[in-house]
């Protein structure tokens, strides 16, 4: 081979490699442009993908805030189709300082919304002949009865950590007893019991707002939690209105008269109906007829108040996630004596 021939053989070998050499990576410029066009068209994606996750996760607690508040409303009818009393606002006002939570630092957290009077189906709680403790071994030597409840439902706003930020509902229930005559040993009878008094003048309101309590132990059952995220905005005059006056209905026995009903709580005056502190806000209220033994309870929850530490207040703008909901009970009950 010619030096001519070697020389051109050594300048193309040489080059090769200098070409496979700069095609063998990027440049930075070719990187940051890259990078910006990756970003350009990244970003927006990642926008859109968490936003979904955020709608999603909004109407799931949304959804999950609707199923608790139609599964109270339920419960609480449940409830109120055994009543014999309801109290309206003026009975709440006489009576507040007998319930549980009646001191007033209490008074700004928790308030009695709901208070009635219950008969209590027993079956076979009576004996015939025999010892009532006895009837749970010899059922057919017993008859069945009815035991008086109260029944307290409270809006709570405490900021026990157990519980979300927002409010809460709670129920409070004390039962008399039954079965043996001797009250001393009748364990069934709640400590700090003490039934309503229908003797003396008056009507039937007047008297049960006569009531007082027995003297609250230990053993007193507590106030259970029955739902939670519950709206915790308070009354103002822009955001949160008071309600609206509650509706007026036919007499069903006659057609010619309506039932006049009172809100619970008052949003506005003094005294032990109108609510102060935490609890003043129109997440619970009802509407009760005390002569006809009639309410309609009405809720509003705050679902986003399950997906964010601070719970948001109640605005035109995300109501959607503010789920109401209300129902009407007529109790089938009535005081013997009425």
């Amino acid at each position: 081979m010619t030096p001519l021939t070697l020389l051109i053989r050594h300048q193309n070998t040489k080059k090769s490699r200098l070409i496979k050499k700069k095609s063998a990576g990027f440049t930075l410029i070719e990187l940051l442009v890259a990078m910006i066009l990756a970003s350009l068209i990244i970003t927006p994606l990642l926008g859109f993908m968490i936003n979904i996750m955020q709608t999603e996760s909004r109407e799931q607690a949304k959804v999950n805030t609707e199923q608790e508040l139609k599964l109270a409303l339920d419960f609480i009818a449940r409830d109120l189709e055994q009543a014999v009393y309801i109290y309206d606002a003026d009975g709440i006002n006489a009576i507040r300082n007998e319930l549980p939570k009646n001191s007033t630092n209490d008074k700004k957290k928790y308030f009695p919304v709901l208070v009635f009077w219950k008969r209590q189906y027993i079956k076979n709680g009576i004996g015939i002949g025999i010892n009532s403790n006895q009837c749970h071994r010899q059922p057919q030597k017993c008859d069945d009865t009815f035991s008086y409840s109260l029944v307290a439902y409270y809006l709570i706003k405490d900021n026990n950590s157990t519980w979300s930020k927002a409010a809460r509902i709670g129920r409070f229930q004390i039962s008399d007893g039954y079965g043996d005559s001797d009250r001393a040993k009748d364990t069934t009878k709640d400590a700090g019991f003490k039934l309503f008094d229908l003797t003396g003048t008056g009507d039937l309101k007047t008297k049960m707002n006569q009531w007082e309590s027995g003297t609250y132990s230990s053993k007193t059952p507590n106030i259970l939690t029955l739902v939670d995220y519950i709206d915790q905005t308070k009354i103002n005059t822009t955001r949160n209105p008071v309600p609206k006056d509650c509706p007026k209905y036919k007499d069903p026995t006659d057609p010619s008269k309506q039932i006049e009903m009172q809100q619970i709580p008052k949003f506005t005056g003094s005294g032990n109906s109108v609510p102060t502190g935490d609890v003043r806000t129109a997440s619970f209220y009802v509407c009760v007829s005390s002569e006809k033994t009639v309410a309609e309870v009405y809720l509003r929850g705050n679902a986003l108040a399950r997906i964010q530490n601070t719970p948001p207040d109640y605005s035109e703008n995300t109501k959607i996630y503010f789920p109401q909901a209300r129902i009407r009970v007529e109790g089938r009950g009535f005081v013997f004596t009425k």
